[in-house]
């Protein structure tokens, strides 16, 4: 039997917590070597471990695999969270494209200067509400089902619910105006395996804080 997979990232949320939402949601366990220092990310480079010197890295089924969106979607694949064929596929790729684009102007912004943060808020809040959500909204409405493809849970949900999240603490109601994400929202919470990732004590990370920019800033020289 395969060990459970083992992440390697730093304690914060960065681009490892989609890969954290997407096993917890599958009920895969999973262990975590946090990066803390510069010298833990160059010994993951020098024994040749990253690919590409990069992490995420995800020790999985014998593999250590880099690049987020593949290690996304082996596990996607692997657990049965990526559609029934091609056609089901890309429509989850599509959506999931979007909701990655919309948390990649959110990660960003602790950090940014009070000054750029406060513009870039400002963006992410009318870009949320103008071209990404009304897409989901829509998608909900037209395909009348529970999810967003076919009938069945998919990563393109789980990723859709990490991301309301993401952007409710940008501006609390953000969802006001779309009643039927407000629906999703609550019916993918209560799903036994998401439920649990979102108790306290789980291994989702908490919003990225001063003490957690300091520390990145530090293994990353930037």
């Amino acid at each position: 039997m395969a060990g459970k997979p083992k992440l390697h990232y730093t304690k914060g949320r960065g681009k490892m917590e989609s890969i954290r939402w997407l096993l917890a949601a599958a009920g895969v366990e999973f262990e975590e070597d946090f990066i803390e220092t510069k010298e833990d990310l160059e010994k993951l480079r020098n024994d040749g471990s990253l690919l590409f010197q990069q992490v995420p890295m995800v020790e999985i089924d014998g593999m250590k695999m880099v690049q987020t969106r593949a290690i996304l979607g082996y596990i996607a694949a692997k657990h049965n969270l990526y559609g029934k064929d091609l056609k089901e596929r890309a429509w989850i790729d599509m959506y999931v494209e979007g909701t990655t684009d919309l948390m990649g102007m959110i990660m960003p912004l602790p950090f940014q200067t009070a000054e750029v943060k406060e513009k870039n808020l400002a963006l992410i809040i009318e870009r949320a509400k103008t071209r990404y959500f009304p897409v989901y909204e829509k998608a909900l409405k037209d395909h009348g089902h529970d999810y967003l493809v076919g009938n069945k849970l998919s990563w393109a949900d789980i990723q859709l619910l990490e991301a309301i999240l993401m952007a409710e603490e940008c501006q609390a109601d953000i969802l006001s105006a779309f009643p039927l994400l407000q629906a999703f929202k609550g019916r993918i919470s209560n799903i036994p395996t998401i439920k649990k990732f979102l108790q306290p004590g789980s291994q989702r990370k908490p919003p990225t804080d001063e003490k957690s920019v300091a520390r990145v800033r530090a293994i990353f020289n930037f």
